[in-house]
């Protein structure tokens, strides 16, 4: 299993943006073929940084997962209202392994 962590620079005053961006993505991403974990907005320390977070079984199974959501007509439409609004000022994406299980055995 893998977790992708999309880190987001967004623009501060076009928070109430993102936070649509993502309750949109809440509802396409699940639909598509991943675990979404969830989409997190600023709220105390950096004005500027927001996440979002999924599982996807595998790199292979991420690329079909891409090509359905950019099929997907709410997966469009958030794409476009992204480029037509500009709140997102940078988008990096990166994917790991879970490497802290089991969690809570006594050693």
């Amino acid at each position: 299993m893998l977790t992708c962590f999309i880190r987001y620079q967004i623009d501060p005053t076009k928070r109430a943006e993102f936070v649509r961006y993502a309750q949109t993505w809440g509802r396409a991403i699940p639909r598509n073929g991943a675990d979404l974990v969830g989409y997190f907005a600023p709220h105390e320390g950096s004005s500027t940084l927001a996440y979002g977070v999924y599982n996807i079984p595998s790199l292979a199974e991420y690329e079909t997962y891409r090509a359905r959501l950019a099929a997907d007509p709410l997966g469009r439409e958030n794409y476009e209202f992204a480029q037509s609004e500009k709140f997102i000022l940078r988008e990096d994406r990166t994917f790991l392994t879970l490497a802290s299980t089991p969690h809570g055995e006594p050693t």
